[in-house]
This record gives C-alpha cells, sequence and structure tokens, in this order.
C-alpha cells in the first residue's frame, strides 16, 4: 500500500486492495496459530503458504508498476514475475487445496487424489500461461508503455488462446470440486462433523458467490474481501471445534436478514418511485407509502424465508413450532395409546433420525417406537412435574445436515409434550389396572359372601331349623331333651348374630352409622368421642374445630382435628376414609416409632382433605411401597382422589389424602 502511494496516475492500478490481500494478511496468522496447537496439521502450512504466497504477489505487482512509472520496464518484467506466481499458488491453495483438505487434513476418500493431481497440473498450466505468455500490443493497454515479459516464447501467440482457455476452465473445475468435496463430507458426516464442515464450506460459498457478484457489481468487491477474511477464521473454528453448535444458527440469520434487506430494499425504492411518479411534488407523500409497504411485507416475508431456510438445513419440517402444533393435533385426535404413536412419529421427523422410541416406567413398561434407534441410542428423560415418567430414545440420525443444533431445539420443545402423553398412558394404564382390581375385588368379595352365608349362616340355620322340629317332636313325651334341644338352639343364634354381625363390619364399618366419620376415626385413635360433642350442633362444630387427644395401646399420642361438618359425606368416602385412618395409624403402631401422632380432617368447598402425621423415624432413604401403602392409595384413586406419602428420615411421616366431592351432598 505505501508503494502503490506513490505510483503516478497513468500507472495507478484500477484495484489495489483485493481478496488476495485480505488472505495475505490473514491466513498466515490464523495458519500461524493453527501450527503452534496443530503442527502436524497440513492445514495449516497450506494456510501460511498460500497467505506469504499472496502477500509476496501483492508486493511484487506494486512493486512492478512502481517501476514502470519510473521508466524502469526491463526490471519492472522481473519483479512482476514472483507477483504472478505467488497469485498462482496463493489461489491455488486457498481456493481448490485447502477445501479439498478440511477439516481434518486428509481427503474424503482415495477417489480424490485425481483432484489433487488435477489441482497440480492447473497449477502448473496457468503458472507456464504466465510466465511464458508473449507481451501484448501496446496499443491494447490503458499504460504508456508495454511492461516486457523476459520469459516470452512468441512462438506461443497462436496458440495462447486455446492454453487460457483449457487453464481458466480447469482452474474453475477444480474450484467447484474443492467445495463439492466438502458437501460430501458434510453428508457422509455425523453431527459434529457436519457442524465442524458447516463453518468452511459456509465461508468458501459466501466468498464465492460475492466474488462472483462483483464481477457485474464492482461494489460488492469489498463484501467478497471481508468473507475472504473470513475464511481462515472459520477453518480456523472447525479445526479447533470451538462452539461448533451455532453455524446453522448464523447460517439461517445471514440468509433471513440478507433476504429481508433485499426484498424490503426493493419494495421501498420500487413503491417510492411508482408514488413519486403517480402523485409527483409529494415527495413526503411517496416516502411514507413506501414505508408503510416495505413494514406490512416485513413480518410475512421474514416468516417465509425463515421457513425457507429451515426447510433448506433441516428437512421437509424445520420448525419446531410447528412440530408442536403437529403433535397437539395428534394427540386430541386419538386416546393416550394413540398419542404415543404420533410422539414418536412427529419426533423421527423433526429431528430427521433412523428412529425414535419412548418407553413409559411404572407397572407394565409401554415402548412404542417408529423405526430403528440402534444399539446405543440417546437418552433423554422424560420428567412431569418432577416426577420420571419414562424415557426418550433417540437414534442415529439420517442423511441431513447441521441436526444437532436444531435436535437441541426440538426435544427442548418437545420433550414436554411428550412427558405429558406418557404420563397420560401411565394414568390411563393404572386406571385401568384399578378397574381390573375393583372387578376382581367385588367379585372376590361376592365369593366370600357367598361362602360365608352358605357355609355358615345356611348350616347354622339349617340345624337350627332341624333342632326346632325335633325339639317340637320331643316336647310332649321329653320336655326335659326338648329344653336342651332349645338351650342348644339359643347358643347357635348367639353364633349367626356374630357372624352376621361380622359380615356387616366388613362390608361397612358400624362405626360409621352409630358414631358418625369423626366419631370413628376417634375411636380409631383409642378414645370414643366425648358425649357433649354428640349434642353440639353441626353449625358449633363447623365454626370450632375438635381437638381430641387420646393414648392409643402403642403409647402413641394421637391428636384428632376435624375442620368444618362432616355428616353429608358419601358413604364411599366415608369408608374410604376411615379405611386410610385405620391403616396410617396401624402403621404408625407398628413401624414408626413414634411418640406423638396427629390426624386432621378438613372439609372444604369441593374436596375432603386427610392428613396423617407422626413425629417417628419416617421414611427410609430407598423404599418401596408395601400393601398397606399400595391400598391407600388405590382407596383414594378409585374415588378421584390423590394419596401422597412423604417423610424424610428422622423427621417423621406424613400421608395427605385429597377426595374430591362431586357435589358435596350424600343421597338422602
Amino acid at each position: 500500500m505505501v508503494i502503490h502511494a506513490g505510483v503516478p496516475a497513468p500507472w495507478y492500478p484500477s484495484v489495489t486492495f483485493s481478496p488476495q490481500s485480505a488472505a495475505a494478511l490473514t491466513f498466515p496468522a490464523v495458519g500461524a496459530f493453527l501450527v503452534f496447537h496443530r503442527p502436524r496439521l497440513n492445514m495449516a502450512w497450506l494456510m501460511c503458504a498460500g497467505g506469504l504466497a499472496g502477500g509476496v504477489s501483492d508486493f511484487a505487482l506494486a512493486l512492478s508498476y512502481r517501476l514502470a512509472a519510473g521508466g524502469h520496464l526491463v526490471q519492472a518484467g522481473y519483479a512482476r514475475l514472483p507477483g504472478q506466481v505467488g497469485w498462482a499458488v496463493c489461489g491455488a491453495m486457498l481456493a481448490m487445496l485447502l477445501p479439498l483438505y478440511s477439516p481434518d487434513g486428509r481427503l474424503p476418500s482415495r477417489r480424490w487424489r485425481p483432484v489433487a493431481w488435477l489441482v497440480a497440473a492447473v497449477l502448473v498450466l496457468y503458472l507456464l500461461r504466465l510466465l511464458l505468455r508473449p507481451a501484448p500490443d501496446p496499443s491494447t493497454v490503458p499504460y504508456r508503455a508495454v511492461i516486457p515479459n523476459p520469459l516470452q516464447v512468441p512462438a506461443l501467440a497462436p496458440y495462447l488462446g486455446a492454453v487460457t482457455a483449457v487453464s481458466v476452465t480447469g482452474l474453475y473445475v477444480a474450484m467447484a470440486l474443492a467445495a463439492l468435496s466438502l458437501a460430501v463430507r458434510m453428508r457422509r458426516a455425523g453431527p459434529v462433523g457436519r457442524r465442524q464442515i458447516g463453518w468452511p464450506l459456509l465461508a468458501f460459498t459466501g466468498y464465492v458467490v460475492f466474488l462472483a457478484l462483483s464481477m457485474l457489481t464492482p461494489g460488492l468487491l469489498w463484501t467478497a474481501i471481508a468473507w475472504a477474511a473470513l475464511v481462515p477464521v472459520a477453518v480456523a473454528i472447525s479445526v479447533m471445534r470451538y462452539r461448533l453448535f451455532g453455524i446453522d444458527t448464523v447460517i439461517s440469520r445471514a440468509f433471513v436478514a440478507a433476504g429481508l434487506v433485499a426484498v424490503v430494499s426493493a419494495v421501498y425504492f420500487g413503491v417510492g418511485g411508482l408514488s413519486g411518479l403517480v402523485v409527483s411534488g409529494y415527495d413526503e407523500m411517496a416516502g411514507v407509502a413506501a414505508a408503510l409497504f416495505a413494514g406490512l411485507f416485513f413480518q410475512p416475508l421474514r416468516r417465509l424465508l425463515q421457513r425457507a431456510v429451515d426447510r433448506m438445513l433441516y428437512g421437509a419440517v424445520g420448525d419446531p413450532g410447528v412440530l408442536a402444533g403437529r403433535l397437539v393435533h395428534a394427540v386430541r385426535r386419538g386416546d393416550p395409546a394413540r398419542a404415543l404413536t404420533s410422539v414418536v412419529s412427529v419426533l423421527r421427523d423433526g429431528l430427521a433420525v433412523e428412529g425414535v422410541a419412548v418407553e413409559v416406567a411404572g407397572g407394565e413398561p409401554r415402548h412404542v417406537e417408529s423405526g430403528s434407534v440402534g444399539r446405543e441410542p440417546r437418552e433423554v428423560p422424560l420428567v412431569w412435574h418432577g416426577q420420571r415418567v419414562g424415557r426418550l430414545l433417540v437414534g442415529p440420525p439420517g442423511a441431513r445436515r447441521f441436526p444437532a443444533a436444531h435436535n437441541e431445539r426440538v426435544l427442548a420443545t418437545l420433550a414436554p409434550y411428550a412427558a405429558d402423553v406418557a404420563h397420560a398412558v401411565r394414568m390411563a394404564a393404572d386406571l385401568q389396572r384399578s378397574r381390573e382390581r375393583i372387578v376382581t375385588t367385588r367379585e372376590e368379595e361376592r365369593r366370600r359372601l357367598r361362602r360365608d352365608l352358605h357355609d355358615g349362616l345356611g348350616q347354622t340355620l339349617s340345624a337350627m331349623a332341624m333342632t326346632i322340629t325335633m325339639a317340637r317332636r320331643s316336647l310332649p313325651g321329653s320336655p326335659e331333651s326338648a329344653d336342651e334341644l332349645l338351650r342348644r338352639m339359643h347358643a347357635g343364634m348367639s353364633a349367626v348374630t356374630d357372624d352376621i354381625r361380622e359380615l356387616v363390619h366388613g362390608l361397612r364399618p358400624p362405626a360409621l352409622d352409630e358414631l358418625g366419620l369423626a366419631g370413628a376415626v376417634r375411636e380409631l385413635a383409642g378414645r370414643p368421642p366425648p358425649g357433649v360433642a354428640a349434642e353440639t350442633p353441626v353449625e358449633a362444630r363447623a365454626e370450632a374445630p375438635v381437638d381430641v387427644r387420646a393414648e392409643t395401646p402403642a403409647d402413641v399420642r394421637v391428636e384428632v382435628r376435624v375442620e368444618g361438618s362432616l355428616e353429608d359425606l358419601p358413604a364411599a368416602v366415608e369408608v374410604a376414609v376411615y379405611r386410610i385412618v385405620q391403616e396410617a395409624l396401624t402403621n404408625v403402631r407398628k413401624h414408626a416409632e413414634a411418640s406423638r401422632a396427629r390426624v386432621v380432617l378438613r372439609r372444604e368447598a369441593s374436596a375432603l382433605r386427610l392428613v396423617v402425621g407422626d413425629d417417628g423415624r419416617g421414611l427410609p432413604a430407598a423404599y418401596s411401597a408395601g400393601v398397606g401403602l399400595g391400598s391407600m392409595r388405590e382407596r383414594a384413586a378409585e374415588l378421584g382422589g390423590v394419596c401422597v406419602v412423604s417423610g424424610a428420615p428422622g423427621e417423621g411421616t406424613r400421608v395427605e389424602v385429597t377426595l374430591p366431592l362431586a357435589g358435596g351432598r350424600r343421597r338422602p
């Protein structure tokens, strides 16, 4: 640049700073950085050699113009020779060999060796053309004189056009094949490999595109220069694998921004020009109209460009929001089992992988798979409100560009939907099992009642009928025998009474009908309700909570607290609460090692809440629910309620039950 500053106007070149100049400034520096970290990487040495060759070319060509301006034409010819050699070497190494060996310093495969040979052959041919071409006709150049070529061969003049066509064609073919090698690498690479190749591919593509456009619009040359300066940075990021997962975002936003600028500018200036012609003399109106039209087209255009870029980068389905909409629509159409199939299908389309599977945990494991996830799939936990309900298995990626960063967005968007569906599947399976248990329990209860009635009461009543018959026959002749028979029948009737009481207690605890729910719970706590409590009006009981303390046989002090009226609860709710309290207090006395326990019954507008807590040893860090805890949860679930058992070691155990009250009133 200093040399150019002293060149007079007749010899001053039209372009003093080119993409080669940017390469000369950036490639050696970045190449030296890579040589320091990766001294065996041939790409780093290519970048150093190509950048230095570009610098030598710029320096030699500037010096040749300065010498020619001073009248030293022969010396200028010799000075231009290293400039031509540097230009050819710089272009061959940076525009052909560097893409061919990116990003790991090796060819994509052995089949690409002829391309490297083609680059070498084209380089030699082009250098021979530059070094041996005859001097042009002085009348065809814009300078005062022609810089002579000291190595010119005049006999080559008739063949110069053919040699130029072959060498230039070879250069462009070699550049195209080098770019194609990056595309082939990307198609065959894995998720991280695609990201690694994406950076240099983006930089090379931008450089080539704007360099071609600068031939039509010279003002774009500086944009091509900027892209040329970005190429070594992109290669360094690719080689060092630094923040590779942002490449698709960079590409997406760059394309969208460029498209918006181009189209909105065209709309603005087009509408402005048209308005200026139609409404002549009103420039302000033309500007307002142009701004309104540009603003009107901005948002729809942005969405259109974003969809186009997402389709280009990620395939047919590139927008996670669209995937979420498809998934919601599919979930609403079918039951949870079909919804789970829709989840894996939508996820497989959105992630563009070979297979996706969802495994639902709990009860009988359910596995739904679309495609094949392979032997080592990626596992993503499905969490519903802090509870793990299953896992999502993602197979290896398919053939598509830049999947990994997009996959993270897709998984982050759709994993909560998958967790909701997995939870729904679990709930549906639990509901089905609960229905089966209810039916089984009902039939078992019917069988037990039939057996007790037939084998117990039936036989006892038959024996009593025979005893009555025998007593009637013995009464006239042997009153003593008849009296003995009647005494035995009386004892049998007492046994029948006990059997009936036991059957009735199994169907519904008598304490609920005799004492009510609050009194029955107090009885379970170990102390019958005081007489005053039975005479207290319902309204008074609803306003003033009842506090009852009792010493249980296991020396556990139990506090019973009732808030609100419990007089009009459904029968099923009363039985469920009674059995849950019974089981909870049994666990406290047998296992908790507690000194105090508390039972709270709270009547709310649409639910009944029960809390049973103690100050015992609590639940162990790892425990499995036994028959008692399972029965409490099942009783709550049968009525559409929830039973939660919690407690850390040494902090006691807490059983919380919420039972919905439909209408809040028991039938009369």
